[in-house]
Order: C-alpha cells, then sequence, then structure tokens
C-alpha cells in the first residue's frame, strides 16, 4: 500500500487532497481531503483544517472538523477540537476530544447525503428525531478508560 508522507519541517497552507494513504507530521492549515484513503496525523503533527477521510487517526493536534466514512481513532496523545461525523469512533485513554460527536451508520450517511441533494431541507419532527436517535444507536462509539471527552448535543 502506496503512502504519502508530510515531514516534521513542512508547513502547507491551503488545500491538499489525494487519492493514497497520507502520513502528516508538519503542520497543515486549510482542507486536507482524502475521501477513500486513510489520514494518520502523527504526534508532532499540528493541523489546522478540516479533515475528510475514510478512515482518521489523530496522535497530534487537530483543530478543525473530521468527517470520516469509515472510522476515527483518536490516540492517547491525540487532541481534537472540533465536531465529528463518523460511523465508528474510538478516544483511547488519555486522548482529549473537544467538539460535538455524530455517529451514524455508513448506510444511514449515504442516504441522508443522497436525499439531501435531491430535496430542500425540512424540519424535523419528533417522531423523525427519535427513529433517527434508534437507527444511530446501532453504529459503535468505544472510548477507553479515563478518556476525557467533551461534546455539545446539538439536537
Amino acid at each position: 500500500m502506496e503512502q504519502a508522507t508530510i515531514g516534521r519541517s513542512v508547513v502547507i497552507k491551503g488545500d491538499v487532497s489525494g487519492a493514497e494513504s497520507l502520513y502528516i507530521d508538519g503542520r497543515i492549515e486549510g482542507t486536507i481531503n482524502f475521501a477513500d484513503s486513510r489520514v494518520t496525523i502523527g504526534r508532532n503533527a499540528v493541523i489546522v483544517a478540516n479533515v475528510t477521510a475514510k478512515e482518521v487517526v489523530v496522535m497530534g493536534t487537530v483543530t478543525g472538523n473530521i468527517h470520516c466514512t469509515d472510522r476515527l481513532d483518536i490516540r492517547s496523545d491525540g487532541s481534537l477540537t472540533g465536531d465529528v461525523v463518523t460511523p465508528r469512533v474510538c478516544v483511547e485513554d488519555g486522548a482529549v476530544l473537544k467538539g460535538s460527536v455524530e455517529v451514524r451508520n455508513a448506510q444511514k450517511q449515504a442516504q441522508n447525503e443522497k436525499a439531501a441533494q435531491a430535496k430542500p431541507v425540512e424540519t424535523v419532527k419528533p417522531v423523525e428525531h427519535a427513529k433517527a436517535a434508534a437507527a444511530s444507536a446501532a453504529t459503535s462509539a468505544t472510548l477507553a478508560h479515563g478518556s476525557k471527552v467533551m461534546y455539545n448535543e446539538s439536537n
């Protein structure tokens, strides 16, 4: 498997995108888009960007929103300040997570995105909200013992 690497001394201001896995140990300010690949934020990395990827592993510092289609993994040295949308999330002991977390399964997420493109936004009725909450209960979220997690509930 190919993997691109952004070294410790590299600073990028702008958009970073690609179709292979990416390991970042430097600084990025802007956006990171690797929709079909894995993005690993190394221990020395400082990211001030929104990240979109299939899978994201955070070992450094991220300030920005993360959107995963498979999994978010925040390791013990990792720090994330921003909102998260993902079907699966794992937060290790010692990790810091500050922001809202929306865990939804991949099939439901694809259906919602397709529906959003097809019709205008409508207000959510209480019955629909309860169904959505029940559907998201089928997804998984794992928090290691002692993890520090702070979130804002938007609904």
